[in-house]
């Protein structure tokens, strides 16, 4: 593949500017650090970014607010067809788009299109919400009143993005803040900035014919610099964040301090439940995809898998043939279902884990060791474990599978349920009692719940997101859209009279 030409299509130089007000108006930061972006399959550099400073996270945040007086005004269904030429103009750069996502960030190359393709199903879902913003009419207890909510566009909304989907969560939130009459500056990871500048390269060429700068902003520098002025500045009414559940603490005492609003999509601790009835190739089939995607560094990868006794060695032992076969390597390669980890960070939060596994008595089964080659690989792990683990009730960014043999189904979901985090589950069976029990409230307390798939691959129709440490955010579909707008209760009295609600009197003569 020729780097070099990959970018140029998509408007990414070997210096960008950190910072952008859209329609083309990059700032670049005289003197700023360069954040060089590295390709995870071999370690080499692909290009660098000049971090923004103080002054030009400034200048991003006072386009957004002046934009936002006239945008929330644009009737939102003309906001939506501002939307769909987004996907059009996506559509137009999802080849080379999704090719710079897995150079970057390291996932299979249909991980990565299907990431761009995720984009694009958001613009469209933005532009039919456009026209289903709605409000509720209630019938007042007062003679001759009119009672009805409305919503209103929120104001500047912060994006703070992670590096696994470097481009799709940003879609999730910008193409339905827009439609709701948003304005928004994103702060990409810092493992991704590459392609964080394609999308604003893309967007700013959507913008720049209808002379819409301000309402997709990028601001790319360091968390000290850029992310804590953005969790704690007032003009951004709403911080959606997406990263580790330590920092989703942080951001949201910070946001909750200025009593502002937060969409936290945190880690997840995902886990499926394996009955004896279940169909095995299917299971089998879901299970690989879950748990080696991504190379393990997807919120809802599947970490934990129940299986029930009379199922249990054979599908361990299909597991570790299954395993051993999967083909690991540049993600840009045909036939290649696993790259590497992100980071030499990754590596060694992989490695220790493995370390912390052996001490507390679970044995390795396939894998557990980082592959001798370039760039940030490691094997496939598969480890049989016990309820006592500590270990496994963590969320360790990297393809280790536990597995925990079963007897009955409340066993399974008690030992699903005894985690902190609560994002997405799953379980496989043809009974369709077990499958009713794991959905209902005695069943899984993830916000996501599957029967007979796997945790990941959401759809973006339904609300996404989960509960307990994972955040308790919703983005995407379903009435996700209502964090980004206000709330207005009104009440229109079209008599003659003054009667007061629950039968108040307040007589005056005036």
């Amino acid at each position: 593949m020729d780097t070099k030409k990959l970018l140029q299509e998509l408007g990414v130089e070997e210096v960008n500017a950190g910072a952008c007000t859209g329609e083309g108006q990059w700032i670049m930061t005289e003197g700023g650090r360069k954040l060089v972006s590295e390709n995870p399959a071999d370690g080499s550099s692909i290009a660098a970014v000049v971090q923004a400073d103080v002054a030009a996270y400034e200048a991003v945040m006072k386009k957004a607010e002046e934009r936002f007086l006239s945008w929330r005004m644009m009737p939102a269904p003309k906001r939506g067809e501002i939307v769909r030429e987004l996907g059009d103009e996506l559509r137009k750069y999802k080849e080379p788009l999704g090719r710079l996502v897995s150079l970057e960030m390291g996932k299979i190359l249909s991980e990565g299109l299907g990431e761009v393709q995720e984009m694009i199903d958001m613009c469209d879902f933005a532009v039919g919400l456009s026209r289903q913003l709605y409000g509720l009419s209630m019938h007042s207890e007062r003679p001759r009143h009119r009672m009805y909510e409305q919503w209103h566009p929120l104001g500047v909304v912060g994006i703070i993005t992670s590096f696994n989907f470097p481009v799709a969560v940003w879609a999730w939130n910008a193409a339905v803040a827009a439609a709701c009459g948003d304005t928004m500056v994103w702060k990409p990871s810092s493992s991704t900035p590459l392609t964080a500048v394609a999308v604003q390269h893309i967007a700013n060429t959507v913008m720049a014919r209808h002379g819409l700068d301000g309402v997709f902003n990028l601001i790319i520098g360091s968390g000290s610099t850029v992310g804590e002025r953005m969790i704690n500045d007032r003009r951004v009414p709403l911080i959606s964040f997406t990263g580790s559940i330590d920092m989703g603490r942080h951001v949201a005492e910070a946001v909750a301090k200025r009593l502002g609003r937060s969409i936290l999509e945190l880690g997840g601790n995902n886990g499926v439940i394996v009955m004896d009835d279940a169909d095995q190739d299917l299971a089998l089939r879901a299970i690989l995809f879950a748990a080696v995607g991504t190379a393990g560094q997807r919120c809802t990868t599947l970490r934990r898998i129940f299986l029930q006794k009379g199922i249990h060695d054979r599908m361990v032992d299909r597991l570790k043939k299954a395993y051993a076969s999967i083909p690991i390597g540049d993600p840009l390669e045909e036939g290649i279902l696993m790259g590497p980890l992100v980071n030499e960070a990754a590596v060694q939060t992989y490695l220790a884990a493995i370390e912390t596994i052996r001490k507390e008595g679970g044995e390795i089964l396939y894998g557990g060791n980082r592959i001798d080659r370039p760039g940030y690989f490691v094997e496939p792990t598969l480890v049989k474990a016990h309820p006592d683990m500590e270990i496994a009730k963590d969320e360790t960014f990297a393809p280790i599978l536990y597995i925990y043999e079963i007897e009955t189904l409340d066993e399974a979901i008690a030992l699903h349920n005894g985690v902190t985090q609560g994002l997405s589950s799953a379980i496989f069976t043809s009974n369709l009692y077990a499958a009713e029990q794991f959905l209902s409230h005695e069943g899984s307390d993830c916000g996501i719940a599957n029967v007979n798939i796997g945790t990941s691959g959401a759809e973006i129709g339904g609300a996404f997101g989960g509960e307990k440490d994972t955040g308790g955010g919703r983005e995407a579909g379903s009435d996700a859209w209502k964090a980004y707008m206000r709330r207005q209760t009104c009440t229109i009295n079209w008599s003659h009279d003054m009667p007061l609600a629950q039968g108040v009197t307040f007589d005056v003569d005036a």
